[in-house]
């Protein structure tokens, strides 16, 4: 008898509200040329030691986490992931900012400005 392995699709990291995907679309709709995706990271900066970072990607990365839109491919730095797990996504705008917000289980403070955070 011969068994077959099936693989479960396990959950994306990050949860993109709809909000966050038409602002995905918007994006790449707007973006240079040898763009193929949008890409989430969290480089060490700010009062806290990690921030939020949202670019343009122009190559893949293999041990990026890969999420497909329906505006566009969007991209979760594979160091970074460890951070995010769990988190979601959206964007918001008002008549004074507009940005994408983080709600992210794994921060355990942030700053004073909401620039950074710390895990």
């Amino acid at each position: 008898m011969t068994t077959t392995a099936t693989t479960r699709q396990r959950p994306a990291a990050v949860i993109l509200t709809p909000s966050a995907e038409a602002r995905i679309a918007k994006l790449m709709a707007d973006a240079p040329e040898d763009a193929i995706g949008v890409k989430l990271s969290t480089p060490r900066r700010g009062c806290s030691g990690l921030a939020y970072s949202v670019d343009y990607v122009s190559a893949e990365n293999a041990l990026d986490e890969k999420i497909e839109t329906p505006g566009g491919t969007f991209y979760i730095d594979g160091a970074s992931v460890l951070y995010l797990i769990g988190s979601t996504m959206s964007w918001q705008e008002d008549d004074f900012t507009a940005g994408f917000v983080f709600d992210n289980p794994n921060a355990k403070g942030s700053c004073g400005c909401g620039e950074s955070f710390t895990v």
